[in-house]
């Protein structure tokens, strides 16, 4: 490319990302009482946020609707042309009504006001012109007009929808903090995201337990505990004693370790003269994640769960918790 046209490219760019910077610094001002008032709907709200929109309004207002629900209100968005024709039965008295509309003017919110108010539903309003029809009707009105478009034509909603996406997010994370919202609370909202399983998946959802749990007594012979081994697959076994009581554990680390010194003629012997004793050990109602946090800390690659009384309930290691994408 022409190094003058990239440079058009780039202030072009630039003049954007400014234009809409104005754009959301403006609204600092405009959280006010009204915004006070917006959300305090939405706290009382004992159904859910109905979201309306049309055209990128409507994109805005689906997010806006998204975002809500993952961070503890319960929102949905209805298209308000389905809304005229049948939606309208979506929305319930207890329910609250955001309406977002950068001119205030738009034909099918504007039909739905004396709808709503039969309803009896609180309406709260986000548009770019407080004297517009929409804006004048509501409940609450929040404005969110922008002194220009970052569109070179000034026509393409850019700075105006990107106001009211701030708006929105600001409404959100507001009404987080005003429920008490917490990271467990997210994460019960994304289970499949890397959040939700971090804070939601415990060790017994991934141990090994019963047939597939590599155990055996602190007299079995170094031999056999390596069959155990290489049956279960886990690099290590467990050593306990008749009341599953966990002695130590023995790993593929220190088999290296016997053998580096030397040691000839040990198949025979038990295995308890050489596991680990002091072995790490962990609750099955554990986090994962705290679960790699201590692997991580202590620069092991397995941990044995039990019981508060010490006895073996499963085996974990790092495989497993890279299969549960928990790291």
């Amino acid at each position: 490319m022409d190094p003058t046209e990239a440079d058009k490219l780039r202030k072009l760019a630039r003049a954007v990302l400014e234009t809409e910077a104005r754009a959301i610094t403006d609204l600092i001002p405009r959280i006010d009482g009204a915004f006070v008032a917006a959300a305090g709907h939405l706290l009382a709200c004992s159904g859910r946020v109905v979201v309306l929109g049309m055209g990128k309004s409507g994109h805005i207002g689906g997010k806006i609707a998204a975002t809500l629900a993952s961070t503890g209100t319960p929102a949905f968005f209805v298209h308000p042309g389905e809304a005229s024709h049948g939606d309208m039965g979506m929305i319930k008295p207890e329910d609250v009504v955001l309406a977002l509309s950068n001119s205030g003017e738009t034909d099918e919110l504007t039909v739905l006001v004396p709808l709503l108010r039969r309803i009896g539903v609180p309406l709260v309003a986000m548009t770019g012109n407080p004297d517009s029809t929409l804006a004048t009707a509501a409940t609450v009105h929040l404005n969110v007009g922008v002194a220009q478009e970052a569109c070179p034509l000034g026509l393409a909603p850019t700075s105006s929808t990107t106001a009211a996406l701030a708006m929105g997010d600001a409404l959100a994370v507001a009404l987080l903090e005003a429920r008490g919202f917490t990271q467990e609370d997210f994460a019960r909202s994304h289970p499949g995201g890397a959040l939700g399983r971090r804070l939601l998946l415990k060790i017994d959802d991934l141990m090994h337990t019963g047939p597939r749990m590599p155990q055996v007594s602190p007299d079995t012979p170094l031999r056999d505990a390596l069959l155990e081994m290489t049956r279960k697959g886990l690099g290590l076994t467990a050593i306990v004693d008749a009341n599953s009581q966990v002695a130590g554990i023995f790993t593929d680390g220190d088999l290296r370790r016997v053998l580096d010194h030397g040691a000839t003629d040990v198949l025979n012997l038990p295995v308890s003269q050489f596991m680990t004793r002091q072995s790490k050990t962990i609750r099955a109602n554990t986090l994962a994640a705290e679960a790699l946090a201590v692997m991580q800390e202590k620069k092991i690659n397995a941990l044995l769960v039990t019981d508060d009384a010490g006895r073996l309930e499963g085996v974990l290691n790092m495989h497993d918790l890279l299969k549960a994408r928990v790291m």
